[in-house]
């Protein structure tokens, strides 16, 4: 297993859309792998591909209190969410340092594959709903501040290339 990089906001990378995977193999559990043990060395809740530079549908989430029951998304896709919203302060792995209110859907359902291949659906609400769709919105190349007004886009952006600058 290995610790991977998260690129970091404004990175153009986080702006790519992940291809879905064709097979779930022993190259993708890999990914699956290191993904889990980066987020839980960050510390975070949730990866997504896109964030380690790697362009594939895959994401881990553990949203636990206990930090021991990670659910691992191959192809995720909401296949239901909620008309009632919720209002949830956000922080990202690649944006380190910034936590700022979205809306989001309060509840949701998500088809994927699991690491071993098979196909399930899960129902998710609160934090877990809030990870799936932050995490769902990297394998489409959006960001988190990309939900924020552009004056608020442009200090976080400003913000990090001043820390990117500083840490160079």
């Amino acid at each position: 297993m290995a610790i991977l990089q998260i690129l970091r906001y404004p990175d153009p990378r986080l702006h790519r859309v992940a291809r879905p995977v064709e097979k779930v193999d022993d190259e993708v559990r890999r990914l699956v792998r290191d993904m889990a043990e980066t987020m839980y060395a960050a510390p975070g809740i949730g990866l997504a591909a896109t964030q380690v530079d790697v362009h594939r549908r895959v994401i881990v989430i553990d949203a636990s209190d206990t930090r021991d029951q990670l659910l691992v998304l191959v192809n995720p896709e909401i296949v239901w969410a909620s008309d009632e919203i919720q209002e949830c302060e956000e922080g990202c792995l690649s944006v380190p340092g910034v936590y700022e209110t979205v809306t989001r859907a309060a509840k949701v359902r998500v088809r994927a594959l699991d690491a071993g291949g098979r196909t399930f659906e899960r129902a998710a609400e609160g934090m877990l709903a809030v990870c799936i769709q932050h995490e769902l919105d990297h394998l489409e190349g959006k960001v988190f501040v990309e939900h924020l007004s552009r004056l608020k886009r442009s200090r976080i952006k400003a913000k990090m290339e001043k820390q990117f600058r500083q840490t160079a």
